[in-house]
């Protein structure tokens, strides 16, 4: 696995219809991508949705140059995409202080599919 500390450059755009063929393949070979105990359990899901409001925190930081998302599992071993900043070196932005109290500007919670889906559209039928 290599390291960089450089920011991604270009478009990270792709065309919609590169972007259905990746969304279908995932939707036809997630299930097969776990073991027969966590299959048909959502442990993978299809979809998240966040609201603009957790982006515009986490771009409001003024060291902000990029958001990254890594993938976590909650106790029910379902995936949940975690979002945070990273900084013009390629470093995550995170909370100094490990304070349970306070939310960070670490952005996850986010409207799992499923079992909440959004309306039918190419990418998700």
């Amino acid at each position: 696995m290599s390291v960089s500390s450089e920011l991604p450059t270009g478009l990270h755009f792709i065309s919609l219809s590169t972007a259905i063929t990746m969304t279908r393949q995932y939707r036809e070979n997630y299930q097969e991508l776990l073991t027969p105990s966590t299959q048909s359990q959502d442990v993978l899901p299809l979809s998240e949705t966040f609201n603009r409001a957790a982006f515009d925190a986490l771009l409001a930081n003024t060291a902000c140059e990029g958001i990254r998302i890594y993938y976590g599992m909650d106790e029910n071993l379902k995936i949940h995409a975690i979002l945070v900043g990273v900084d013009e070196s390629n470093n995550d932005i995170l909370p100094g202080a490990l304070n349970e109290t306070e939310p960070a500007d670490i952005v996850e919670r986010g409207q799992r599919c499923p079992d909440v889906c959004p309306p039918a559209s190419p990418l998700n039928s």
